[in-house]
């Protein structure tokens, strides 16, 4: 579900993974994994900055309603 959220949220703003990686402070690594849902769950520091960076907050980020 996250892996989801985080790509729609991505291309609803338009932008690469890349360009999320610069605007979140993530790695373009961290964004790719995250997008397919392998390796660990992110750490809540992580989700912050990923939920900052497109505009949203935790509970759409996670989508929650």
């Amino acid at each position: 579900m996250l892996a989801k959220r985080v790509k729609e949220c991505r291309n609803k703003k338009g932008w690469t993974q890349q360009k999320l990686a610069e605007k979140s402070g993530l790695s373009f690594n961290t964004i790719t994994k995250i997008e397919q849902g392998i390796g660990d769950s992110p750490t809540l520091k992580t989700l912050i900055k990923l939920a900052d960076a497109l505009g949203v907050g935790l509970d759409e980020l996670a989508g929650r309603k």
